[in-house]
């Protein structure tokens, strides 16, 4: 019996899926938002890009709020694509097209958002919501971090990443090897 202070055995044990599927999120939400944002970035150093992006900036709180919630609506056909592929036996490529579109959209949002940003905290009743989404935010992840599901996650992509970088650090391996032989014969050929 619980004694006031824990859930019951039977409710934590319900809640476990829920509670791994929150902390491989946070997780997922960690390592790409930032690389994402990164990689938006870079992206966005291309001249034409570089333009649209001053452009952005130059908007009126109203047009930077039409912006960010831009990519959400392009991804409805995206999406509706996606359904179509699975109804009709493409699974596979249904679930791909949904992946692509979300790292895709989740670039394009965090770009778009700290472009706009400063303009959309003008709005009183954006910047209102944002703290409570941010606050809220805060508080599940702390929540989340603090369960043994996420350490042993967290745990895994830290000792991961090491054993990736001392790989990295041991020098060309058998694929660069051979990526570089092809690049000579290339070369040699041209």
């Amino acid at each position: 019996m619980s004694d006031g202070s824990q859930s019951p055995w039977w409710k934590r044990l319900l809640a476990l899926p829920f509670l791994v599927v929150a902390a491989v999120v946070v997780l997922v939400e960690d390592w790409l938002w930032d690389d994402l944002q990164r990689l938006a970035a870079a992206i966005g150093r291309l001249p034409v890009l570089r333009r649209l992006e001053a452009w952005a900036g130059r908007l009126p709180p109203y047009g930077a709020l039409c912006l960010f919630a831009a990519p959400s609506l392009l991804l409805v056909p995206v999406k509706v694509i996606a359904l179509y592929l699975m109804a009709h036996r493409h699974a596979t490529y249904g679930v791909a097209v949904v992946l692509a579109a979300k790292l895709l959209g989740t670039a394009l949002v965090a770009r778009i958002f700290s472009i706009a940003k400063p303009k959309l905290l003008t709005l009183a009743w954006f910047a209102w919501l944002y703290g409570k989404v941010v606050d809220f935010k805060a508080r599940l992840y702390s929540a989340i971090k603090a369960t043994a599901v996420y350490q042993s996650v967290h745990g895994f992509k830290v000792r991961l990443r090491e054993k990736l970088r001392a790989w990295l650090a041991r020098g060309p391996g058998f694929f660069r090897r051979q990526f570089e032989a092809a690049k000579r014969r290339f070369r040699r050929r041209r």
